[in-house]
């Protein structure tokens, strides 16, 4: 209903102006269809902003902005334009109006685009902008090329447990679109499935996924893994990745990182010492007489006195647990009652 009374008295305002227009003493005297057309224009106009207004319901907050502020900036400049203009040039009262709403419609225009191509740069301090990013505390997630191949980071996504905006900067983006054209098959299928992994993540509606395009000056001469770590501390984000290298690299320059193999063995089941587990022995173990299993989430179950029961399922006594760098290895001895 706001919205409703808004466009309104934006319609009517519209509608005031164009009869002021129409009524002024300085319009030139011309065919007799030239009030209607006049005041027809500016109807129309405001018509064709109003139905854009409302289909496009989902209104970027950083789009905003630049236009907010490009329209400040460029109505201040219109205005000592004006001023600048006026003793100069002595013209009628009519030719003057043309003249500033055109040169006021330029100059709006080029604040406008200046403040869109260049809003990544900066941040615009508006209150309740900031208030609202204090009480969410998001921060942008910079994909590496490693995470959109493993295909996990959709599944993590579609949770809503990471629900800030992901940004898939374009060197990265170029990266894979090399490794899916690759002459080896193997990492032509890893860079063809990461594509099908960023269309999937741009279909959902409910995933803010952005394509960084610019390249900043200091990115010259370094290799991607660099640029990725740079690119998160510009961003005041954060780097999603699975390379081990890259996570040390990360954390070396202060850019704090999520890496998903981490996440994945945080949300494994914990057992302890004591505790019953039916697994199917699958192979034997490196140590005589072991035989190794695995859980539905992939982790290793290390079954001691265990080679006599490979490819059968066996009740086991969890002895202990060990936590790897690769993940989780649960250490147990068959239950013979």
């Amino acid at each position: 209903m706001p919205l409703l009374v808004l466009r309104v008295i934006f319609f009517l305002v519209a509608a005031g102006l164009a009869v002021s227009l129409v009524q002024h003493r300085g319009m030139p005297e011309g065919p007799n269809w030239l009030p209607f057309a006049v005041f027809g224009g500016i109807l129309g106009i405001s018509a064709v902003v109003t139905i854009l207004d409302a289909a496009m319901r989902k209104k970027p907050l950083d789009v905003i902005s630049s236009v907010y502020f490009g329209l400040i900036v460029g109505l201040f400049l219109t205005y000592v334009f004006n001023l600048a203009m006026t003793p100069v040039l002595p013209l009628d009262a009519w030719t003057r109006t043309v003249i500033n709403l055109v040169v006021g419609l330029v100059i709006c225009y080029t604040c406008i685009s200046l403040l869109m191509q260049t809003r990544d740069d900066f941040r615009f301090i508006i209150p309740y902008v900031e208030f609202s990013k204090e009480v969410k505390g998001l921060k942008p997630f910079v994909l590496d090329t490693s995470v959109v191949i493993d295909g996990r980071i959709a599944d993590v996504v579609e949770t809503k447990v990471l629900d800030s905006q992901l940004i898939m900067p374009r060197f990265v983006l170029s990266e894979l679109q090399a490794i899916a054209d690759s002459s080896d098959r193997l990492r032509r299928s890893r860079g063809r499935r990461g594509l099908d992994i960023l269309n999937r993540l741009r279909s959902n509606t409910a995933v803010d996924l952005k394509i960084y395009d610019r390249t900043l000056p200091e990115f010259e001469g370094h290799p991607v893994d660099l640029k990725l770590v740079m690119l998160a501390k510009h961003l005041d984000g954060k780097v999603v990745t699975n390379d081990f290298n890259l996570n040390k690299v990360a954390k070396l320059h202060g850019v704090d990182v999520i890496n998903l193999n981490e996440l994945a063995n945080a949300l494994k089941p914990l057992f302890l010492p004591g505790e019953t587990l039916e697994v199917l022995v699958v192979k034997p173990g490196e140590e005589p007489g072991q035989g190794v299993g695995y859980l539905d989430d992939g982790t290793m179950i290390v079954i001691e006195g265990g080679s006599r029961f490979i490819d059968k399922e066996v009740d086991a006594s969890v002895t202990r647990v060990l936590q790897t760098v690769a993940g989780r290895m649960i250490f147990a001895q068959p239950r013979l009652d």
